[in-house]
């Protein structure tokens, strides 16, 4: 890596890239063949496997959220989330699936209920079953892969210090080959699928754009008029992720929700209120209700083929694919949450919503076709869907100035996508730099554009959509891996929380003898940073140095790391295993307002293991204690290293 730049992976992914624009430019419709047969074939020999894997993700993810391995933050035991829950839910939903909504809100339920998989369309039945197919495409599972390739990059990087790149799920197995070739050739695979994904999401969701202005404005729908599309998003998409996460990306996701919303609760108001509401915990319960079945349904003894391989694993296909993208952004912005904590918010919350969103927009849709014979609405859905949702407005008051909303949410959610996606990719192709160079986030966001209008001039995108929706085959397995390395290194590090928990050390019965005017002095005193500065100079650092040539005479390789002026640490390195690190920290605090009514702040010297803060202060012990207690915690870690060997060899 040089620059910002993992050149292996730079220039693969850029030559790749190109050689498959340009096969899918000059011929698209071999292309499109050749990887329609790929997706054919998997489809009628793998189904069973895209089924049971996403099935076991959704249930691992459950297992993570409810097992004792949930209270494992992903980060130091420390630390603390890097964004508020508004603007993590604003970013994770407008990465995930913000533009799918409005694209497939009003059309998918229409499509199912014109034409179940089982019984007659267009009764009263099929709609019902219509939502509970929908809920089932855009609920739980979707999330659930996303979630847990995220919560596996988001622990290795944050918890584990390796960076936030899909080779690092590899650790536990390849331990340090990771950063060669096969670590280069993971991430250059997810740099082509997200390039692709976006791309093709891209091209295709300008025809939506293009609708709205022909609906509002008579703009012709032609594929320069889509083109030109392009590159207007595009730019502001280059801006956005210039601006960076903070600056760009967060800001536009918050816009984006705050649009939907209105959007969504305009539609419920001005339709029937109380029935979208009764129908949405309806729809909810029945989809709860048939959660199971519907998780492993491949139609084993009514054959229905075509129809599960064009809806159900095409889903599960186009979700795995993106996960990379998704899981490497939801990963990038959801550092300091417990793991409890990240799967709670990533699986409920945006399926909350969706649900929500589908209710008002399918269930509306339904009832105007079941009720009032909305034949210009099916008609929209049966022949071109980007224009469905702006029919769907026709049948509403203010429809004008709904779809003016609409229009402007279905561009920021397109500048989101893209700029996600370029963040993404530029973090791969840096080598996990959190803050590439600006030179390359240009590029790489210009470069989705440049390929989106090449392909969709050509008439390429439907291939490179069916090959992204193939490339999720080997995807399958390289998540499933990762699950098993995260397993296993959970487990090792809940192991370790329990060894080095409750903290009662040989400290607590050494000060046992101090009196009890010592001890209630202690409690009500709040030193200042030249009190504690003194202590740590004058009693810790002298006796963890004495520890520390101790250890070395023991054959140790120990040393002691001033890191800053508030920092003194101990490190004991052995090798194939975990450090031993054991760090006194100097914090500030608040003085509490049941002590002092006066705003002031005082230090703790708290001390800091690998995984983290342990919350205790240990301004006040002698030399002899503050050594104790640093071989307390060595013991517990050696403890944690024979059990950790044991489990090994079980």
């Amino acid at each position: 890596m040089n620059n910002g730049i993992n050149k292996n992976v730079f220039f693969t992914s850029t030559f790749f890239i190109f050689l498959i624009t340009v096969c899918g430019s000059i011929f698209p419709e071999g292309l499109n063949l050749f990887f329609k047969g790929i997706q054919t074939w998997l489809i009628a020999k793998t189904s069973w496997v895209y089924v049971l894997a996403v099935g076991s993700l959704f249930f691992f993810a459950l297992y993570l959220m409810i097992s004792r391995l949930g209270d494992i933050k992903l980060g130091p035991d420390h630390s603390e989330p890097d964004y508020g829950n508004i603007s993590w839910f604003s970013m994770l939903f407008s990465a995930g699936m913000g533009i799918g909504l409005l694209f497939f809100g009003v059309a998918e339920p229409m499509m199912h209920f014109s034409s179940p998989p089982v019984g007659v369309g267009g009764t009263v039945e099929s709609a019902r079953e219509a939502m509970k197919i929908t809920f089932f495409h855009w609920g739980l599972h979707a999330w659930a892969v996303y979630a847990v390739l995220a919560v596996i990059l988001a622990y290795f990087c944050y918890r584990k210090g390796l960076p936030l790149l899909p080779r690092s799920a590899f650790f536990p197995f390849i331990g340090k080959r990771i950063y060669g070739k096969i670590g280069d050739a993971i991430d250059t695979f997810a740099v082509i699928g997200t390039m692709f994904g976006v791309a093709t999401s891209l091209g295709f969701g300008v025809a939506q754009v293009n609708a709205g202005l022909g609906y509002l404005f008579n703009v012709p729908q032609t594929p320069l008029v889509q083109v030109g599309l392009i590159a207007i998003i595009t730019s502001f998409a280059t801006v956005s992720v210039v601006l960076g996460l903070d600056g760009g990306i967060k800001k536009l996701s918050n816009i984006n929700v705050a649009l939907a919303v209105v959007l969504m609760i305009a539609v419920l108001l001005l339709g029937n209120t109380v029935d979208l509401m009764q129908s949405y915990v309806q729809n909810t319960g029945a989809y709860l209700s048939d959660l199971i079945y519907k998780t492993f349904n491949l139609y084993a003894y009514d054959k229905k083929d075509s129809w599960i391989g064009g809806w159900t694993l095409l889903y599960w296909g186009w979700w795995i694919s993106w996960s990379p993208f998704v899981g490497m952004f939801i990963a990038r912005i959801s550092r300091g949450r417990t793991i409890r904590e990240f799967m709670l918010g990533v699986l409920f919350v945006p399926t909350g919503f969706t649900f929500l969103w589908m209710t008002v927009f399918g269930n509306s849709a339904i009832n105007l076709a079941l009720k009032e014979n909305a034949v210009e609405l099916v008609k929209a859905v049966n022949t071109n869907v980007p224009v469905a949702l702006f029919k769907f407005f026709e049948y509403f008051p203010f429809s004008s100035l709904l779809t003016v909303v609409g229009l402007c949410l279905v561009v920021t959610f397109f500048v989101s996508s893209s700029d996600s996606g370029s963040l993404v990719i530029d973090t791969l192709t840096s080598g996990g730099e959190q803050e590439p160079p600006v030179w390359q986030r240009i590029f790489w966001a210009v470069t989705e554009g440049v390929v989106a209008a090449i392909l969709l001039m050509a008439g390429g995108l439907e291939a490179l959509q069916t090959m992204t929706i193939a490339s999720a085959f080997p995807m399958i397995f390289m998540i499933i891996i990762g699950s098993l390395a995260l397993l296993k290194s959970l487990k090792a590090d809940h192991m370790h929380l329990n060894s080095v928990q409750n903290h009662t050390t040989s400290v607590t019965y050494s000060q046992a003898s101090s009196s009890w005017k010592e001890r209630l002095n202690s409690l009500i005193t709040h030193p200042e940073f030249s009190e504690v500065e003194k202590f740590l100079i004058d009693i810790v650092k002298p006796g963890l140095q004495e520890l520390c040539e101790e250890m070395k005479h023991k054959g140790l390789n120990s040393e002691i790391i001033n890191d800053e002026e508030k920092t003194i640490t101990l490190i004991v390195r052995k090798r194939e295993v975990e450090d031993f690190r054991y760090q006194i920290k100097l914090r500030t605090f608040g003085v509490p307002n049941y002590v002092s009514e006066e705003t002031k702040t005082f230090y703790r010297a708290e001390v800091f293991l690998r995984s983290g803060g342990q919350d205790y202060d240990v301004f006040g012990y002698t030399k002899e204690q503050i050594v104790a207690d640093a071989v307390t915690q060595y013991e517990k870690h050696f403890q944690y290293l024979h059990l950790s060997n044991a489990e090994a060899i079980k």
